[in-house]
């Protein structure tokens, strides 16, 4: 069992930056890939980036040059930086652990273990 606890959410004017964190329990964090995901209001689920358990990366069209996704070991955690944010970035942003390793799925489906989400909020 994984819980998944993410904070840094808020309210920015567009072109401004947040930093997501999503903290991880357990002893095998380091074994995790790592995906983020966000729920605009009447709008379905999408990958936004995902982590691999040895760094390598992946994102969306929609946020890539502007998000970065990074994790840290150590402190369990990882974190998607946003910059450049525009109004359509707002959503809840959700992480997620996938079911297997290795493949950093886009598919929601493909993700076993789910955060509470933090709300972002990118005015005009």
């Amino acid at each position: 069992q994984v819980q998944l606890v993410e904070s840094g959410g808020g309210l920015v004017q567009a072109g401004g930056s947040l930093r997501l964190s999503c903290a991880a329990s357990g002893r095998t964090f380091n074994r995790y890939d790592m995906g983020w995901f966000r729920q605009a209001s009447g709008k379905e689920r999408e990958f936004v980036a995902a982590i691999s358990w040895i760094s390598a990366t992946y994102y969306a069209d929609s946020v890539k040059g502007r998000f970065i996704i990074s994790r840290d070991n150590v402190k369990n955690t990882v974190y998607l930086q946003m910059h450049s944010l525009k109004p359509e970035d707002t959503a809840v942003y959700y992480c997620a652990v996938p079911l297997s390793r290795g493949r950093l799925p886009v598919e929601i489906n493909e993700y076993r273990y789910w955060g509470q989400g933090t709300q972002v909020t990118v005015s005009s």
